[in-house]
């Protein structure tokens, strides 16, 4: 070769070696950017999952699913309702039932203090409220009778006391009897003659009826034998005694017997 021979220096061989490292970086870099098998073959891009596309479906009118699913809640929710309410209402029962215990023990204890009261003689006291406020309304005649009572006492000793003293007087006719009429009776009441079956009627006998009638706290049947004797109208203070007697236990029972008794209001 006849012409000159260039020759290239060191330094333009390393700048054009650069240029070409960058040429093909740059290529390698383009080429994996849009050639997605050989990034994901070189393990420099993951690999992409498949994308499936559902289609939505389209629901022109969709059914109210809530007040269907609201319904058994509901069921549930009345069916405790219930349960509370008969609940409450037993225990308002078991209330009302103590209560009228309560109420017929405190009636009985008034009722019977009552009794010891008259059966002893003194004065009600406090008791006299508590007999109006208990029995007033439904026995008003029965609590009237035994305060009336407890003013005047009357007790069975003194009774029986004054019946001894009055036995004479009970035995022998009336101050309207002819001498001959008392003396007739007094011998007819040494000898009577009457079946077994039949009590003797003559005044001794009658009167010691009427004792033991009125020793055995019967003053109902023991004042009944005290009228047939002929001497009965001697004993007009008596027998007013035994008759206010008489009333007073009568008014007694009456309360007891109601103070066993439930209330209208509390069978209610």
């Amino acid at each position: 070769m006849n012409g000159t021979r260039t020759r290239m220096g060191w330094p333009a061989r390393l700048v054009i070696g650069l240029v070409l490292i960058i040429v093909g970086a740059a290529a390698a870099t383009w080429g994996l950017a849009h050639y997605q098998p050989a990034a994901r073959f070189l393990g420099v891009a993951p690999a992409q999952r498949p994308v499936t596309l559902t289609p939505r479906p389209v629901v022109m009118n969709p059914p109210p699913a809530a007040p269907a699913a609201a319904a058994p809640e509901q069921a549930q929710e009345n069916q405790r309702v219930v349960q509370l309410e008969n609940r409450v209402a037993q225990v308002e029962n078991a209330t009302a039932r103590a209560e009228g215990s309560a109420g017929r023990a405190d009636a009985l204890v008034v009722a019977f203090a009552a009794r010891r009261a008259i059966d002893r003689g003194v004065a009600l006291g406090y008791l006299e409220n508590l007999l109006v406020d208990r029995f007033g309304p439904q026995h008003r005649v029965a609590v009237a009778t035994i305060i009336t009572a407890s003013h005047q006492p009357v007790r069975l000793d003194d009774l029986i006391a004054e019946y001894d003293l009055l036995g004479p007087e009970l035995r022998r006719g009336g101050t309207q009897d002819s001498w001959w009429t008392n003396v007739k009776r007094e011998l007819g009441s040494l000898v009577e003659i009457h079946s077994i079956d039949r009590p003797a009627e003559n005044p001794g006998a009658r009167y010691e009826r009427a004792k033991q009638r009125l020793e055995g706290g019967d003053v109902d049947k023991a004042l009944a034998e005290t009228m047939r004797l002929p001497g009965a109208s001697r004993a007009g203070d008596w027998i007013a005694k035994a008759r206010r007697y008489i009333a007073a236990h009568r008014a007694l029972d009456e309360i007891e017997s109601a103070a066993l008794l439930p209330t209208p209001n509390q069978n209610g």
